[in-house]
């Protein structure tokens, strides 16, 4: 099992730590929409962009190459694919809990890779992360780029909750 830090700075970027070592970042264009970057520490950068004409199914690119795509379903649970290595691999990303809340990545057999616990700090109303991830994460490829998009997942998942409740 390893620990995860993910901290923002503002309302637009955060930073993905393990052991005080950066991991990588995730940056938004601007508040109120979806598109990001994603900076691997390994000089790897990917763009987050909304697809579709609601924006309803998000894409992660290398250069024109899809490696992940993510889209909410019904019943609030992200259904997330990667395609690295040429293989497809679905895995759900939810929310638990209310009052103790996390979000959980975990495969189609239901093995858990993470578990997020999100924490807002009211003096500067910016969100921090606390990630576990599993001994089954660290045998998945690409997976400093599954842990941020995961980042993304619950930023998506509580500004769609979040204008939900507004409406």
């Amino acid at each position: 099992m390893a620990e995860y830090n993910a901290k923002s700075s503002n309302a637009l970027s955060f930073e993905v730590t393990k052991d005080d070592q950066l991991i990588g970042r995730l940056m938004y264009k601007s508040w109120f929409k979806f598109n990001a970057t994603v900076e691997i520490v390994s000089d790897l950068s990917y763009q987050i962009e909304p697809k579709g004409f609601w924006g309803t199914t998000i894409e992660v690119k290398d250069n024109e190459r899809v490696l992940l795509k993510f889209r909410m379903n019904w019943n609030g649970e992200i259904v997330v694919q990667t395609y690295f290595n040429s293989l497809k691999k679905s895995y759900v990303f939810k929310h638990r809990g209310i009052f103790k809340e996390s979000f959980v990545l975990a495969d189609e057999e239901g093995i858990e890779f993470l578990v997020m616990k999100p924490d807002l700090r009211w003096s500067t109303m910016n969100y921090e992360y606390q990630i576990t991830t599993s001994p089954a994460f660290d045998t998945l490829s690409n997976k400093e780029l599954l842990l941020i998009n995961s980042l993304h997942c619950a930023n998506y998942y509580m500004s769609m909750m979040s204008s939900a409740a507004i409406v």
